[in-house]
């Protein structure tokens, strides 16, 4: 439709195309209204006009395309975006559930309106059906395929502060693949922390995919130093409380993440104790695919104020199918195949104690 609204003159045969197409959308009486169910597709007019729509037509069979080419006028068509009522998605939002976090970092996002629907639909209070998650934030990054860093948060946690670091770097050559941002939170009052600030640093370092080449390990590790930049600008600032989380792309032997798990004082999780891997029988370390050790790719870092805080930590593997016939690990059972898992990435977790 789109490509047919770019056609410099719509002749006979363009217009009677149009038409049809605006007729499979539903879009012939009317440009589309979201509150309607059967609505899936939205026709922006901004300029000019584009049809003449007689008011007792209501087949739409005396519509007509009045506009003479693309110079007439301005508009285009728009998909909406709604709930999927797809498997993988409801486990994805059972893992939240599980997991029943404050805070919880986002890796791979589309919007803020995408996984404000997603939290409004599915992350609900069965008591009063108000959102678990009412405060959620994502910030457009510099993939252009729009996958993004976000958090979510509960009533007690509102988003104070944010900061974007996309245009950290030279222009065309900006450090982050997506951002750094940085969310800032208040601790609640009546905790042992009331007043003080929280920053939570989500991050998705550049992938190996395509061969982990010379050019990919020094982009992560020039992402890892930029990182521990900023987390050390913040700890000179005062802030003492800071987690830095997300997938980093790489193992903690890697060269290209010593300048964040080496040259700063962030502890992993995996120092916690007790830390629980989320697999019974074996020890499993790592956080993608079957959980092997050269699959520690996600983190979740603690700053000195937080870890001595730390009370428990571990991984999440419920959503996660695991080997071929999905039983390296228990997972929930509405995964029945490995495209009904919440994600190939495992979620982690730690609880802090802010009761003393």
């Amino acid at each position: 439709m789109n490509e047919l609204f770019d056609q410099e003159v719509y002749t006979p045969e363009v217009k009677a195309e149009i038409l049809v197409l605006l007729k499979e959308l539903k879009l012939l009486r009317d440009d589309g209204d979201v509150t309607r169910t059967s609505t899936f597709a939205i026709l922006r007019r901004i300029r000019g006009r584009l049809l003449r729509r007689p008011q007792n037509d209501p087949d739409g069979s005396q519509v007509t395309v009045v506009a003479s080419g693309r110079g007439a006028w301005t508009g285009w068509v728009d998909l909406i975006k709604d709930r999927i009522e797809e498997k993988a998605i409801a486990n994805t939002a059972r893992v939240i559930r599980e997991v029943a976090a404050d805070i919880v970092g986002v890796v791979e996002a589309e919007d803020r309106l995408t996984l404000a629907r997603f939290t409004d639909s599915l992350l609900l209070n069965p008591v009063d059906a108000e959102p678990l998650y009412p405060h959620v934030m994502v910030i457009d990054g510099n993939d252009p395929r729009g996958i993004d860093v976000g958090v979510i948060a509960t009533k007690a946690y509102p988003l104070s502060m944010m900061r974007s670091h996309i245009d950290d770097g030279p222009f065309g050559d900006r450090v982050f693949s997506r951002d750094c941002p940085e969310y800032w939170f208040t601790f609640p009052a009546g905790s042992a922390l009331a007043g003080q600030q929280l920053v939570v640093l989500v991050n998705h370092f550049k992938s190996k995919f395509g061969g982990n080449n010379p050019a990919s390990i020094a982009r992560r590790k020039r992402q890892a130093k930029r990182v521990a930049d900023i987390y050390d600008e913040l700890r000179a600032a005062g802030v003492e409380h800071v987690v830095v989380l997300g997938d980093l792309n790489d193992t903690p032997d890697s060269e290209a993440l010593q300048p964040l798990l080496a040259d700063t004082d962030l502890k992993d999780l995996a120092l916690v104790q007790p830390f629980d891997d989320g697999d019974p029988d074996e020890d499993r370390p790592g956080t993608f695919g079957n959980g092997t050790k050269s699959n520690k790719i996600d983190y979740l870092l603690l700053s000195p104020g937080l870890f001595t805080r730390a009370t428990n930590a571990g991984i999440f593997r419920m959503g996660v199918w695991g080997g071929i016939n999905g039983t390296l690990f228990p997972h929930f059972d509405t995964i029945e195949a490995d495209h009904e898992a919440a994600s190939d990435h495992a979620a982690i977790y730690v609880d802090i104690n802010l009761d003393e």
